[in-house]
C-alpha cells in the first residue's frame, strides 16, 4: 500500500534488455505474418514481457515512456484473443475497447490495429471528436470488434444509443496520465461504471500519481505490472541540449539551427496555440516549410499536417502540447523545444517524440531568461543537468539578476555548439 493506504498492483516487473523474437511469443500465424510484413522481428522490451501476460488473460498495469511500443504491446494480444474467439454474428458486437485521450493518438491506435490484424478477419473503428459523427455511427451500426475512442465522444454516442459497452470483453486506458491531466477523469470513471465487471483491464501511464494509483486499483483484479524505465525518467539515448537566448531572439536561432540540412525534419513545441501560428509565419517566410498542429486547427487540417511531416513534405512541425504524445513519427531525430514547458512532467513527453523504440533522437531546448525556474524544475525531474550550449551567435542578454541568483551554482558545462547552430558548410555533426 501506499501512503494513503491504496493497495498497489502486486507483481512487480522491471524491465531488461531482450533479444527474443516475436516467433517465440507464441502468437498465431496471421499475426505473425503481419508483423513481418511491418518490418518487425525483435520485440521491445515492454512487448516481449507484457504480450505473454495478455494472453494469460491477467490484468495489467504498464509504466512505460513514450516510445517504447507500447501500443503494439496490447494490440497484439489483443487481436490473438479475439481471434481465438471470433463471434460471426451478421451484427459484430464491440469486444474490446480502446480509451485514449487525444484524437491522434486514437487515430495511430488504429493505425496499428489495422496494420497488426490485417490478416485475422477483426474489425475496429475509431471515433473521436471535432468532426461530423455520421460517417463514425454508420460504421458503428455495422458493428465492430475493437473500437478507440476518446473519452467525450465515445460517452456522447453511448448517450444518444448509437452503441452500448456490455459485451466488452477487454478494456485498455491508455496514456492515463494524459487524461488525468486532461480532465477527463471523471468521464473515465463514467467509461468504468458500463463496462462489464468481468473483463480483462489493462492500463497503460507513462507516470504513476496518486490518483493514478487509486484508479488502477478500483479497476484492476490482482494485476502484474511491467515497468521499462524509471517513473518520469527520459529516453537515455536522447541527446539533450539547452540554449540560452533572448525570447526576442529565439526566431533567429530557430531559423539559424534549421539552415544545417542534416536536420531533415524537427518537432517544435511551443506553449500557445498563438505562438505556433507565429512560428510557422517565421519559417514560411525563411522558405522552410511549416504547419502547425494544435486544438483550434480543424480535425482534418490537423491530420493533413501530420501526415505531411510523415511524408516530410513538411519539414517542420510546430505543435502545442496537446500533440506531445499523440505524435508518432519513425526516425524522428529532432525535437525543439522553442519554449520550455511550465510543467517539468511536459518535458519528458515532448522530447519523447524522438529516440523511439531505440532509435537515435537530439531534443534542443530555448530557454530564455524567465524560464530558467521551468529549465531547474526538468532538471529536478530527470535528476540530470542538460548540457549548455554556449557559442550560438544569440546568447542570452537579459540574464535576470534576480532568477539569476537562484541559478549560482549550477554553473556552465561548457559544452561547444554543434557546427549546425552557427554553418551550413560542415556535415560532421548531426546532433547524434
Amino acid at each position: 500500500k501506499n501512503s494513503e493506504g491504496v493497495c498497489l498492483p502486486s507483481k512487480l516487473i522491471f524491465m531488461t534488455e531482450t533479444k527474443m523474437q516475436f516467433e517465440t511469443l507464441n502468437l498465431i500465424e496471421p499475426i505473425l505474418k503481419a508483423v513481418k510484413e511491418e518490418g518487425y522481428s525483435t520485440p521491445t522490451p515492454i512487448q516481449a514481457e507484457t504480450i505473454p501476460i495478455i494472453l494469460q488473460g491477467t490484468d495489467l498495469i504498464g509504466c512505460a515512456q513514450t516510445g517504447t511500443g507500447k501500443t503494439a504491446a496490447f494490440a497484439i494480444p489483443i487481436l490473438q484473443l479475439l481471434s481465438a474467439n471470433k463471434a460471426f454474428d451478421r451484427k459484430r458486437k464491440i469486444r474490446s475497447l480502446i480509451v485514449t485521450p487525444t484524437r491522434e493518438l486514437a487515430i495511430q491506435i488504429g493505425e496499428s490495429f489495422n496494420a497488426y490484424g490485417r490478416h485475422t478477419g477483426l474489425t475496429n473503428t475509431v471515433i473521436f471528436g471535432g468532426v461530423n459523427q455520421n460517417p463514425q455511427t454508420a460504421t458503428l451500426l455495422r458493428g465492430v470488434d475493437i473500437l478507440v475512442a476518446t473519452p467525450g465522444r465515445l460517452l456522447d454516442l453511448i448517450n444518444q444509443g448509437f452503441l452500448n459497452l456490455r459485451d466488452v470483453e477487454i478494456l485498455v486506458l491508455d496514456e492515463a496520465d494524459r487524461m488525468l491531466d486532461m480532465g477527463f477523469i471523471h468521464d473515465v470513471k463514467r467509461i468504468l461504471a458500463l463496462v462489464p465487471k468481468k473483463k480483462q483491464s489493462l492500463l497503460f501511464s507513462a507516470t504513476m500519481p496518486d490518483e493514478i494509483v487509486k484508479l488502477a486499483a478500483s479497476m484492476l483484479n490482482n494485476p502484474s505490472r511491467v515497468s521499462v524505465t524509471p517513473q518520469s525518467s527520459t529516453v537515455d539515448i536522447i541527446k539533450q541540449y539547452v540554449y540560452f537566448v533572448d525570447k526576442g531572439n529565439k526566431n533567429s536561432l530557430l531559423v539559424n539551427i534549421l539552415k544545417e540540412q542534416d536536420i531533415k525534419t524537427a518537432l517544435v513545441f511551443t506553449r500557445t496555440k498563438h505562438g505556433a501560428d507565429k512560428v510557422v509565419k517565421i519559417l514560411l517566410k525563411n522558405n522552410i516549410t511549416a504547419e502547425a498542429i494544435h486544438g483550434n486547427k480543424a480535425q482534418n487540417a490537423r491530420q493533413r499536417a501530420l501526415t505531411n511531416f510523415k511524408a516530410q513534405t513538411t519539414r517542420v512541425l510546430v505543435a502545442t502540447d496537446i500533440a506531445a504524445r499523440g505524435i508518432d513519427v519513425d526516425e524522428l531525430e529532432y525535437v525543439i523545444n522553442y519554449e520550455m514547458s511550465n510543467i517539468a512532467e511536459t518535458y519528458v513527453h515532448r522530447i519523447g517524440r524522438t529516440g523511439r523504440a531505440g532509435a537515435k533522437g537530439t531534443a534542443y531546448s530555448f530557454c530564455d531568461a524567465e524560464e530558467k525556474e521551468y529549465l531547474r524544475d526538468v532538471e529536478k525531474l530527470i535528476n540530470k543537468r542538460i548540457p549548455v550550449i554556449d557559442n550560438h551567435p544569440f546568447p542570452l542578454m537579459d540574464h535576470n539578476p534576480v532568477k539569476e541568483k537562484k541559478q549560482q551554482g549550477r554553473g556552465n558545462t561548457g559544452h561547444r555548439a554543434p557546427k549546425p547552430a552557427v554553418t551550413t558548410s560542415t556535415r560532421r555533426w548531426s546532433g547524434r
